[in-house]
């Protein structure tokens, strides 16, 4: 999910917002840590609010539902010398609980599941699948494989989001607007081709997650986030990569995100975590994200980067990094009402 290179904390005036892993197979596997993330001022919130038709609109998809009034609680899983099953099992006896959200990454030539047996009754997978360059999707040499994916994903049956190409608006991933050719009109263009081929092929248990980085870069008008969205016929959720390093705080994280989609979509907060810089900073971040999520509606799922171990980074995302921020986690998030979507 997240590598990258953090750059020193920088006062910036305007957020343009709007994290990817390792090759993994069917099952969690490690990862990394997806960009480099890049500190910004706190956005004027607006009271931006979802619209009525929007659960009944994802549910038609047939992809995961909205929980009206409630958020799903997910979480990428990952624990250094730990496999799947034993990791998940350590946080159901941390929590008392399953998370709503389990999250894989894939490598663009691996299969697609059929079955995820880490994923049990009332559970998603949330598969984020990295993509070659747009050229590769746009001269149609790849046609016949995402055909294969699509009927992988149909045979798969139940619902499952798809984050395809995430974090196009940064420089970190070669399907990123800047390493192909500053176009964000082909990843458009890209992400409809891929998305007609599995409506064609059926697959439609797939919910379609639209996914920027919090920030862009280069951070050029060019290269906003809203540059690269498909449009609402092309997407069912809309999600943010954004993590709590340097001390930025949810708001500015998320809230000019927010304000530019709430209307629209239905919000997922798809990789977030955050450095322990001492004290309770950790556990006080965790209760900000929570109090964050609560005041903003339209957020209908949050997914924790719950690992120790990503390249190009020493940061520990482990939800149960320190006892405190263990606690802080159960307290304001797994055992809330309001998190159990």
């Amino acid at each position: 999910m997240h590598k990258g290179l953090r750059l020193q904390a920088c006062v910036i005036v305007l957020l343009l917002l709007v994290t990817g892993c390792d090759r993994l197979s069917d099952e969690v596997q490690p990862g990394a840590t997806g960009a480099e993330r890049k500190p910004g001022a706190t956005a004027t919130r607006s009271s931006a609010a979802p619209h009525a038709s929007v659960a009944a609109a994802v549910a038609a998809r047939q992809g995961p539902p909205v929980v009206p009034g409630k958020v799903m609680l997910g979480a990428f899983v990952s624990i250094l010398g730990q496999a799947t099953q034993p990791s998940l099992q350590l946080r159901r006896d941390q929590l008392g609980r399953d998370f709503r959200i389990l999250h894989f990454y894939y490598e663009w030539n691996d299969q697609l599941p059929t079955a995820i047996p880490s994923v049990g009754p009332g559970q998603y997978p949330l598969l984020s699948w990295r993509g070659p360059s747009y050229s590769q999707i746009l001269n149609g040499s790849q046609d016949a494989w995402i055909g294969k994916e699509a009927d992988r994903l149909a045979q798969y049956g139940k619902p499952v989001f798809l984050r395809w190409a995430w974090e196009m608006n940064g420089s970190w991933y070669v399907w990123g607007g800047a390493h192909n050719n500053s176009r964000p009109q082909d990843f458009i263009a890209a992400w409809r081709h891929i998305h007609d081929i599995f409506q064609a092929h059926n697959a439609k248990n797939v919910g379609w997650v639209w996914g920027p980085n919090w920030y862009s870069k280069p951070d050029l008008p060019w290269n906003a986030m809203g540059n690269y969205y498909p449009g609402d016929d092309y997407v069912d959720w809309v999600a943010i990569s954004g993590y709590g390093d340097s001390g930025l705080s949810p708001n500015t994280l998320y809230d000019a995100f927010y304000d530019q989609f709430a209307s629209r979509k239905p919000l997922m907060i798809a990789e977030t975590g955050v450095e322990d810089r001492g004290g309770t900073t950790k556990p006080d971040w965790i209760g900000a994200l929570s109090d964050w999520t609560k005041k903003h509606p339209a957020i209908a799922a949050v997914v924790w980067y719950d690992t120790d171990h990503s390249p190009g980074t020493k940061e520990n995302f482990r939800l149960d990094s320190t006892p405190a921020s263990l606690e802080a986690f159960k307290t304001k998030l797994s055992s809330d009402p309001y998190f159990a979507g």
